[in-house]
């Protein structure tokens, strides 16, 4: 197993549909593994962006029916690359609830989806500025984490929200996690004040790679988003970012053997101690 890994973060603006969104990321993908990026990792929500609540009913439908799932399997295989949709908006599947799943997807080179994982955590929020998130209107949130296989070491999942529950990320560390996912689509504000600084914070803690692709721009929908895709190393030193908010592709190289010469130089994920709540 080769400690380096070549991979490309997708930063995009996607469209309210699965098929413009297939459309808008399918050309940013084939230059990823043009320049060769062995895995490609896109944003939350990569199938489909729509807040409208009339018009997201309409837009959303089951995984094995959606053209952006069904799009990106089939180009995962023809590139022979592993790729991870950061996540799909798809119908959950649980009866009786007909709010949506948050779903990240990794396929394998062969275009068959080898791990799946729902957003534990959904962004309910009023911000200063008047606007209002109310997630867990729409979305279900998930009730398991994931830590996936790959043929370069263990890829532990996330997604936005997420990255503000160091214990999610802690476990995904020490279930073997070198390299952990988060796919965002942050909104400008809490992009602005806090994204860079959650992402360097959980692979200091995790000693793990922070890949972190993004959404930005402003959206069909009306949302505005942060951008600035990046990969933190396991040191909690920037290796690659994005300084805007178009769509672009980030490449990078990921030593994977910095992974356990960080954690040998701080061994916290070997130190914890049970304690009594205050």
């Amino acid at each position: 197993m080769s400690s380096s890994l070549p991979i490309a973060l997708i930063q995009t603006r996607t469209p309210a549909t699965a098929t413009a969104a297939l459309a808008h990321v399918e050309p940013l993908i084939r230059q990823a593994a043009a320049g060769g990026a062995r895995l490609i990792l896109t944003p939350e929500g990569s199938n489909l962006l729509e807040q409208r609540r009339d018009r997201r009913v309409l837009a959303i439908v089951d995984e094995d029916q959606d053209a952006a799932v069904i799009g990106l399997r089939h180009l995962a295989a023809e590139l022979g690359v592993w790729l991870l949709i950061g996540s799909a908006i798809v119908r959950s599947g649980h009866a009786g609830d007909d709010r949506a799943a948050n779903r990240s997807l990794l396929i394998d080179a062969n275009g068959t989806i080898v791990a799946r994982y729902d957003k534990l955590h959904v962004f309910d929020v009023d911000l200063a500025n008047g606007e209002t998130y109310r997630e867990s209107a729409s979305i279900r949130p998930g009730d398991g984490a994931c830590v996936a296989a790959t043929p370069w070491g263990r890829l532990g999942l996330t997604v936005c929200y997420d990255v503000r529950f160091p214990h999610l990320f802690r476990q995904l560390a020490r279930a073997g996690a070198c390299m952990i996912a988060v796919p965002a689509a942050f909104t400008v504000p809490t992009g602005e004040a806090h994204w860079e600084t959650l992402l360097r914070a959980r692979a200091i803690e995790t000693g793990a790679f922070i890949l972190a692709p993004a959404q930005g721009g402003m959206h069909e929908d009306g949302r505005k988003t942060w951008g600035r895709s990046i990969v933190v190393g396991p040191w909690g030193e920037v290796i690659a970012r994005l300084d805007h908010d178009e769509p672009a592709v980030l490449h990078a190289t990921l030593d994977l053997a910095a992974v356990e010469a960080a954690r040998a130089s701080v061994p916290q994920l070997r130190h914890d101690r049970a304690f009594a709540a205050p």
